[in-house]
């Protein structure tokens, strides 16, 4: 028991790593890649983007499956608790920010789309078994979800809000948030701010920080996957509670800052439809990603433990329901009744999943 602080020091220390690669470094050269590429900004969001928002979370879904000792519930409770996280409380501090309109047709398109990988997700977890077709199909959905957003202005005509891909000149403020929440962290967060930025100062090329970030989130998720499995133990509580809680909010945190931040320059739609998209990509890919690992470490059909996770995922799926009907019965509107009735869901999910997963 003694060690359970060191534990968790080290998992938070891992939080605040993650969110600092993540957002100055992998986000930044993914960034410049898009702008190489020349992808338009709807292309960017739901590729480059998307992968830079949710790169924790699937990185750790990959170590959890290739870690030994069959830990793959961390991987699949962190994307189901982190798809809850984002839906809900995103979308719920965003309301508490202010009073902003949804993009109706963006929204509709969005949350239908995330409606049916979940379904599917739902099913697979009921099943218990996946096969090498069902685990091809997650990232083939994904696909077709990114071309629908391509061509979805040429469907459905719009007007969008300005999309600033570059956070660049939102540090100072993020930082501030941040600062508060590492608590007995602080006085190591220069020395570790300095050894990251001495890692990256002698970059040469777009590709070499690509790189070295994606090394870097790798190692730093295998640390948060190693930090749960032994929470886990120590506190005797199911692995899969500690991903649905701990590690989804710790990897969705940096995501709900950003969130804040650009809903307070008024652009709070742009925030929510950002979070579904991020959840999208959480779900098709980083499921998909490590399932199609495991059928190539284990064999053409592998049977997974889902138990824990199958009243988790039917709530996501009555969420995703509820948001819906939310946001027609407020006309597309987001504010502050609505953000505090989300907030409020979401503890009692927490509970939920408590009671269920230690009873």
């Amino acid at each position: 028991m003694f060690l359970l602080p060191v534990y968790l020091i080290i998992l938070l220390l891992s939080f605040y790593l993650l969110a600092k690669v993540c957002d100055d470094y992998f986000v930044e050269s993914l960034d410049e890649i898009a702008a190489k590429l020349k992808l338009s900004s709807d292309a960017a969001g739901a590729t480059l983007m998307a992968v830079g928002s949710s790169a924790p979370e699937l990185f750790v879904a990959i170590i959890s499956v290739v870690h030994p000792g069959g830990h793959e519930q961390i991987g699949m409770g962190t994307i189901v608790g982190s798809a809850v996280f984002n839906l809900i409380v995103i979308t719920g501090v965003v309301g508490l920010v202010g009073q902003f309109s949804v993009n109706k047709m963006i929204i509709l398109r969005d949350l239908l789309f995330y409606l049916v990988g979940v379904v599917f997700l739902y099913y697979v977890f009921l099943d218990g078994n996946i096969s090498l077709m069902e685990a091809v199909l997650f990232p083939v959905l994904y696909i077709i979800y990114v071309i629908l957003v391509v061509r979805w202005k040429n469907i459905f005509p719009f007007k969008p809000e300005v999309k600033i891909i570059s956070q660049k000149k939102e540090k100072p403020q993020t930082k501030k948030i941040i600062a508060p929440l590492l608590g007995a962290l602080q006085k190591f967060v220069q020395p570790v701010d300095y050894i990251v930025d001495k890692i990256f100062i002698y970059k040469k090329s777009v590709l070499f920080v690509f790189l070295m970030s994606i090394f870097l989130i790798g190692l730093l998720s295998w640390v948060l996957v190693e930090s749960a499995i032994q929470i886990s133990e120590i506190m005797d509580i199911p692995e899969a509670f500690i991903a649905l809680t701990v590690l989804a909010i710790g990897t969705s945190v940096p995501d709900m800052l950003s969130s804040v931040i650009v809903a307070k320059q008024k652009r709070g739609g742009m925030a929510v439809t950002n979070a579904i998209a991020s959840n999208i990509f959480d779900v098709l890919i980083g499921m998909g990603i490590p399932f199609i690992i495991m059928i190539i470490m284990y064999g053409k059909k592998i049977s997974i433990k889902t138990d824990e996770l199958i009243s988790s995922t039917g709530l996501l799926l009555l969420s995703i329901i509820g948001m819906l009907i939310l946001l027609m019965v407020n006309r597309w509107n987001i504010g502050k009744r609505m953000g505090i009735s989300l907030i409020l869901f979401y503890l009692a999910f927490l509970v939920f999943e408590f009671l269920t997963m230690t009873s």
